[in-house]
């Protein structure tokens, strides 16, 4: 006989933030699958795709160690590959003499052209607009909750930080204190306070 206890449990099961976060988990990983055929692990295409997505000041080392939670030295050794293939390229900062950014090849955009995440971009596409913005509200609210719970940076877009002014088609970033144009306000920013 089947306890109470279990029954409830079932009952409740179908949307219980266990099972949510478990399913979470399983889509991130069944979507970043390896590419043979590329030779990038899950984690160069993550990087490859965070320089592709990440605003000028942000497409450093450090700051992607701190998208990917990883170590400052982790993050190098996976800029070296990348970069030793000729995916990425480094760049001193205009800014400060010190430090670098990396910059996507062309060979690089090429092959995020092909990355195996595009099969998941594919079902959020087939989603409705209204579905999509809601579910990007909640998992942006669960991202930066997280990051809250770990004393970790948050990561966001321009668009969506409390540092943002609208004004017109560009913006102003009151953080960098800096005017953003039109292809700036939708990359990713370390500098990023969310709501």
């Amino acid at each position: 006989m089947v306890s109470l206890r279990y029954q409830i449990l079932m009952k409740d099961a179908s949307a219980s933030p266990d099972r949510i976060a478990e399913l979470l988990v399983h889509i991130g990983r069944a979507s970043r699958s390896e590419d043979a055929r590329a030779g990038l692990t899950a984690v160069q295409w993550a990087c490859l795709r965070f320089f592709a997505r990440a605003n000028a000041s942000t497409r450093t080392p450090s700051a992607f160690a701190s998208f990917q939670a990883t170590t400052r030295g982790t993050a190098s050794q996976v800029i070296k590959v990348l970069e030793a293939r000729g995916l990425i390229t480094r760049r001193p900062s205009p800014t400060d003499g010190r430090s670098v950014r990396f910059d996507l090849t062309e060979v690089g955009w090429h092959l995020l052209a092909h990355d195996p995440l595009g099969d998941l971009s594919g079902l959020l596409r087939a989603l409705g607009r209204a579905e999509r913005a809601a579910f990007l509200a909640t998992l942006s609210r669960l991202a930066s909750g997280l990051a809250s719970l770990k004393s970790a940076p948050a990561f966001g877009t321009c668009r969506d930080c409390t540092h943002f002014a609208a004004s017109g088609d560009t913006g102003f970033c009151a953080c960098m204190d800096a005017a953003l144009g039109v292809d700036e306000i939708d990359m990713l920013c370390a500098s990023y306070s969310g709501p």
